[in-house]
């Protein structure tokens, strides 16, 4: 077990946290939804109509290019609606559940590969370069598995985990069987997890020491021609369960976080179940416009009051939209409570490190500063500035050269957050990453 210390970073003390570790059940949700953009690098296709019953685990969609890689159902039900938008994109597959729940069994004895890919399960796991849904036709060079989150009021994973412990030593053996690599576990603190097959590594310091793809970059970075598979702890747990009794397990626990949540908390529910299930009579009343994101406030995506618990999330942060509409000068206000992460304002003499902060921008798009800020809130051995500019030109040499197939956009997230220029990072490296990918196929 060899331990890193991360100096670069940056953790943001939002107002919100969970006070204590107590899980809660949430009540069952009237609706359940997949949302066929939450697996990036999968074009789906339906493999159900309005009207089918479905089984928890069951295929819902695959992907155009390899009918063996699925989107599976999270409960057992009725398929009620497809929504579509544009060009009748599929934006979700909307479920009705069941009172009694059912799900398919699958056959232990297939290739890990594709159990995985039949159950949906790969459809969980990112591939590094371009984080997306992995090939499951190109064995990976190494994976890596996070067990912790660092991002702003994020759960606990090992609570999350919960009894499901107990499967992962089953996960790993059956990652064993794809990589002809090593796998990796990035925890946060020295633990004997009685595990074996794997190499630890322990990572101390700010966020985002808990991304992944910064863990992978202190170990054994990724390099042209390199294929890496990521996940985090719980979906480990899950491949394990899958291996072990031949059923998939899409139930998870969810931090109920942010400022105008009354009581910040945890609740036991199913990915994808209708967020009324997990807010309703739990949040700030009054006027303020709420902003609800699907996840935390760095990367999570904003959903309706109706909206669902997206796949990728174990977390819900619910902020104000905006908390002074009339504040005097606006971006421009001098006032002490003003928070800053270079200590522009006072407020950071009172010693008070939580923090309130809304949706809103605070400034508008401007030239790129090169002032050394992405560096200090990215722990890789990347000129983060450097690379962005490369990506906006879209130089492929240099985006080659800097470093381009090990970064994902959640790992500028913070940056992001920290940029002057207000620039959308994610969204840029997300098109960068894109267009690489196009341009090597």
């Amino acid at each position: 077990m060899a331990t890193i210390n991360l100096k670069k970073g940056y953790n943001l003390d939002l107002v919100g946290k969970i006070a204590h570790n107590d899980v809660a059940e949430a009540p069952n949700a009237e609706l359940y939804a997949i949302v066929p953009d939450d697996f990036y690098g999968i074009i789906p296709r339906l493999e159900v109509a309005v009207g089918d019953h479905v089984d928890a685990g069951q295929a819902l969609c695959h992907h155009r290019d390899d009918e063996n890689l699925k989107i599976t159902a999270p409960v057992s039900g009725t398929v009620k609606e497809i929504r579509r938008g544009a060009r009748r994109k599929i934006e979700a597959i909307v479920i009705a559940p069941d009172t009694e729940q059912t799900a398919k069994s699958f056959d232990v004895k297939l290739p890990p590969v594709q159990l995985l890919a039949q159950s949906g399960l790969l459809a969980m796991i990112r591939q590094r370069p371009y984080d997306i849904v992995p090939n499951p036709n190109v064995a990976p060079r190494d994976i890596f598995v996070t067990c912790f989150d660092s991002a702003p009021l994020a759960p606990s994973l090992m609570l999350v985990l919960g009894d499901n412990k107990r499967y992962l030593q089953a996960g790993i053996n059956a990652l064993a069987s794809i990589t002809a690599g090593k796998i990796y576990l990035g925890l946060d603190e020295d633990l004997d997890t009685g595990l074996t097959g794997v190499e630890i590594n322990v990572f101390k310091g700010p966020h985002p020491a808990g991304n992944v793809g910064v863990q992978i970059a202190n170990v054994k970075p990724v390099n042209k021609g390199d294929v890496v598979w990521t996940l985090d702890v719980i979906t480990l747990a899950r491949i394990g369960k899958l291996v072990t009794e031949g059923v998939v397990d899409f139930s998870t626990v969810v931090a109920l976080t942010g400022e105008l949540v009354t009581t910040p908390c945890y609740l036991s529910t199913t990915m994808g179940a209708q967020l009324t299930s997990l807010i309703s009579g739990k949040l700030v009343g009054g006027d303020t416009q709420k902003r609800i994101i699907s996840g935390n406030v760095l990367t999570g995506t904003p959903v309706a009051a109706d909206g669902f618990l997206r796949a990728p999330y174990r977390h819900i942060t619910v902020i104000p939209e905006n908390a002074h509409p009339d504040e005097f000068m606006g971006w421009a206000s001098l006032s002490p409570k003003r928070f800053s992460i270079y200590r522009l304002f006072t407020s950071w003499l009172t010693g008070n490190r939580n923090v309130r902060l809304d949706a809103r921008l605070n400034g508008g798009e401007r030239a790129i500063v090169m002032a050394g800020e992405y560096d200090r809130m990215l722990p890789m051995d990347i000129y983060g500035e450097f690379l962005i500019k490369a990506i906006i030109a879209f130089d492929i040499d240099k985006m080659e050269q800097l470093g381009i197939y090990e970064v994902a956009p959640e790992d500028f997230a913070l940056a992001e957050f920290a940029d002057t220029s207000k620039l959308e990072l994610q969204h840029i490296v997300r098109s960068g990453l894109d267009k690489m990918r196009k341009e090597m196929a």
